[in-house]
């Protein structure tokens, strides 16, 4: 169920910046109804802790489950807020939308063409998250909505796919769906940086920071890493700062407006990205105070949809020299770079063109199937201990 949880939460996410990128209504009513389904989770979580907890030891470590699941079901009211700003249509400037297509990982839509490479095979044996960095998120069929559809789920002609991942996947999943090609609406060229276009720029930089926040969370909750908890906590200093900045920019913005009424959804967005990095330090919040975590929350965030790994990087690798290609890591691993150790300092989202280093050691999101591959190209082979749940990896051995 915490799992569950943890992924809907993150589906709500996807789909709330979706329906705001592309003004739809339906999406923004499905991130409203998944509101539901997480608090009715949330609520059954809460009853099986308190009929777990038989001794006082056991209910302080499942008070660690109900701090982690209070702190997911914030995250997914941030959500609705954002989608909200599209129910109640309150305004969102063409210069966001067209920033919006330049984050580090954006939701897309697109359709499922007949006879197309898509039509009639099932998610698992297309391996999207692999060869294109994006992952299907929910799927559009007829007036039915499939929400986080299962690996064995086959496409057909006319369904629409909410995928999220890097903007350099949407060409190749664009050519497999059969579907034209596509260009976010690029608003007049005006050389002249407004302060619109200053409240713009924060707020995408508050969305990738907000979503860096979350990745870094859960990190440091199955590493149990005080480094990586006082990233994030860092992190939700920066956030504080760039919202003031934000209601800056706007209220400027707004002086040289007639209308200032479509500003409001600049506000509103900055709010729920601040939010959603306040969740991500309340679930750090267990690390920081030292508390005793119980097992299910290192097992539930390992069953979840995308895998958070560590993996070193072997001298003479494929990856050892090689810059980094914005958060993508490799070729065909569907892994995004969430942090980088070097030298026992985490380096929070490395500049494009840092190049990896033998020694480093990577800290990434992405899916289950990618991870041998990640393994590969940083120089071993990963093999699961079947009765441990142990990974173990070998140096590979040059030919």
């Amino acid at each position: 169920m915490l799992a569950e949880a943890k992924d809907t939460s993150e589906l709500m996410v996807d789909l709330a910046y979706a329906a705001l990128f592309f003004a739809d209504d339906e999406m923004a009513e499905e991130v409203i109804d998944l509101e539901q389904q997480l608090s009715e989770l949330v609520h059954e979580m809460r009853a099986i802790c308190v009929l777990a907890a038989r001794s006082p030891r056991e209910a302080e470590q499942m008070s660690g489950v109900l701090h982690l699941g209070s702190a997911i079901e914030r995250m997914g009211n941030a959500a609705v807020d954002v989608a909200k700003i599209v129910t109640h249509q309150l305004g969102i400037p063409t210069s966001l939308v067209a920033d919006l297509a330049a984050a580090h990982e954006i939701s897309h839509r697109v359709r499922v063409r007949e006879a197309s490479a898509l039509d009639g095979r099932s998610l698992e044996a297309l391996e999207l998250p692999v060869e294109t960095g994006l992952r299907v998120v929910a799927i559009r069929r007829a007036r039915k909505w499939l929400v986080d559809p299962d690996d064995d789920e086959v496409l057909r002609p006319g369904d629409v796919l909410i995928a999220r991942g890097p903007a350099d996947g949407i060409p190749e999943l664009r050519e497999l769906a059969g579907a034209p090609e596509w260009r976010v609406a690029v608003p007049e060229e005006n050389t002249a940086l407004t302060d619109l276009d200053r409240a713009v720029d924060v707020l995408v930089e508050m969305k990738n920071v907000s979503e860096a926040a979350v990745g870094l969370a859960y990190s440091a909750l199955i590493y149990k890493d005080a480094g990586l908890a006082a990233e994030v906590t860092a992190l939700e200093d920066r956030l504080d700062e760039m919202r003031e900045h934000l209601e800056l920019w706007v209220l400027r913005a707004a002086a040289e407006t007639v209308d200032p009424s479509p500003l409001r959804g600049l506000l509103h967005l900055g709010a729920s990205a601040e939010e959603i990095g306040d969740a991500a330090q309340q679930m750090v919040w267990l690390i920081e105070a030292g508390e005793e975590l119980h097992p299910v929350l290192q097992a539930a965030l390992g069953d979840t949809d995308d895998v958070v790994i560590r993996m070193p990087v072997a001298a003479g690798s494929a990856l050892d020299g090689k810059p980094l290609r914005g958060s993508q890591l490799g070729d065909d691993t569907g892994f995004f770079l969430l942090a980088l150790r070097r030298g026992g300092r985490y380096l929070y989202r490395p500049r494009p063109g840092t190049k990896v280093e033998a020694g480093d050691e990577l800290l990434a999101r992405g899916p289950w199937e990618g991870r041998d591959d990640l393994a590969e190209q940083c120089g071993y082979r990963l093999i699961d201990d079947e009765d441990t749940g142990e990974i173990e990896l070998l140096p590979l051995v040059a030919s």
